[in-house]
């Protein structure tokens, strides 16, 4: 009897591994993970990103196309994935798409046609001797804008063009990567800094006096010690540049300025003390000369007739 329970056990066993061996596994599919959100502008960089076109408002075209080249340029360097050429786009779109202006559907529709997930637009505008953009990012999925941004006014320089395209660029995509630095240089020890009123430490400054990640544009720049005149004035920030000040404070016994330009006060001579006692001095001199003068006058007597004097 145990014999035979013994054989059933093992033939039991057997026919289970036979069947391990021989079932197919199933794999169970698993639905495809939706694509990321966007959720801001930042998150637009990891995805391909497609410019259309800059349409030009009053201006001459030729140089709305060199702003365009420029800040396509631009774009694809800050870009993680390379960007569809101008040809690329012309060879994908359909003769209607390429009458899109700039609403949203239709961008979306550019953008699925080329298979991107953001579609960047623009106009350029007079104003003045100066030039304008107007730029938007349109998500192709959901033809909802993702960031709207005006420039600066562009004007000057083919390097100042650069950098306000250069900064268009990054206000549209990155705008958290949009700043600048300033370096106080300053021969002054344990002077205070304060920029924008804001307490920053005292020179000299640790990473040789650079202040950096500050937003583009105006600061007020302090530096002060006990004795001496502040160093007040205001400071350009520049895109990736850092703007070097150079401070030298004076001592502000007899002197007024801001410690960049000083002017020493120079009292009038005859307000020094030395010239009222020499004048004092003098004055006392003169009178004794004077006197003695006036003693070493003869006193003629007429009063007899014979002098031969009167």
């Amino acid at each position: 009897m145990i014999g035979s329970l013994i054989v059933v056990r093992r033939l039991t066993s057997l026919v289970l591994s036979a069947l391990v061996i021989v079932t197919p596994v199933t794999a169970v599919a698993q639905p495809a993970p939706a694509p990321a959100p966007i959720t801001g502008p930042e998150a637009a960089l990891n995805l391909k990103i497609a410019v259309w076109r800059f349409d030009a408002l009053g201006i001459e075209p030729e140089l709305v196309a060199r702003l365009e080249t420029l800040f396509r340029m631009e774009l694809a360097r800050l870009s993680k994935v390379p960007l569809p050429t101008r040809r690329d786009i012309e060879r994908a779109v359909t003769v209607d798409q390429q009458q899109c202006t700039g609403e949203e559907k239709c961008l979306a529709a550019v953008g699925k046609k080329l298979g991107v997930d953001i579609v960047v637009t623009g106009t350029v505008g007079a104003m003045g001797s100066a030039y304008v953009l107007n730029i938007k990012a349109v998500d192709s999925a959901t033809a909802k804008q993702v960031q709207r941004i005006q420039s600066d006014p562009l004007r000057g320089s083919p390097d100042e063009l650069i950098e306000g395209m250069r900064v268009a660029a990054y206000k549209l995509l990155a705008p958290e990567q949009l700043h600048g630095s300033i370096q106080v240089q300053t021969d002054m020890v344990g002077a205070e800094v304060r920029l924008d009123d804001k307490a920053i430490g005292k020179t000299p400054l640790p990473n040789l006096g650079v202040i950096a990640k500050l937003p583009l544009g105006k600061h007020k720049l302090r530096v002060q010690a006990p004795g001496y005149d502040p160093f007040d004035d205001e400071v350009d920030v520049h895109f990736q540049k850092v703007s070097q000040v150079g401070v030298r404070l004076l001592v502000s016994k007899d002197v007024t300025g801001t410690g960049k330009v000083a002017t020493i006060i120079r009292k009038p001579f005859y307000t020094r003390t030395w010239f009222i006692v020499a004048a004092g001095a003098a004055a006392v001199s003169l009178g004794a000369l004077i006197g003695w003068q006036i003693g070493k006058v003869d006193v003629v007597d007429c009063g007899t007739g014979s002098n031969p004097q009167c």
